[in-house]
């Protein structure tokens, strides 16, 4: 039997199932971010004095800037790693999360659902 390269994946040394397991959690904190989004937007808009048009942009704000750099985003996985783009993307979207939590106006919590998006992406 020959030796393998350096370097080539071995069947014994692949393993999918924390990748897997590190996109479900990704998908599962943004769905339950959009769904909490959803539901608050009447708080949203009674504490924070906002509103309907405003509230729209928190939720087309985060949309938007999830959706167009989505294949920048890949491109710069594929370019830097796949896991490094993830946990930068993880660390920004869990910072402005916390932004968007401390956010004291319905314009710096469009902001911070920008910087959402891009981590999201």
């Amino acid at each position: 039997m020959s030796n393998p390269k350096p370097g080539t994946l071995q069947p014994d040394s692949f393993k999918p199932w924390p990748a897997l397991w590190s996109l479900v959690i990704g998908f599962f904190m943004i769905l339950v971010d959009s769904t909490i989004v959803n539901i608050a937007t009447p708080a949203i808009m009674a504490d924070l004095g906002a509103g309907l048009d405003q509230v729209i942009w928190v939720i087309s704000a985060y949309l938007l800037a999830y959706a167009v750099p989505l294949l920048i985003t890949g491109r710069l996985g594929d370019r830097f790693g796949p896991r490094r783009v993830y946990l930068i993307g993880l660390v920004v979207f869990t910072l402005s999360s916390l932004w968007c939590g401390f956010a004291n106006n319905v314009e710096a919590l469009i902001l911070a659902r920008v910087f959402q998006g891009f981590g999201a992406a």
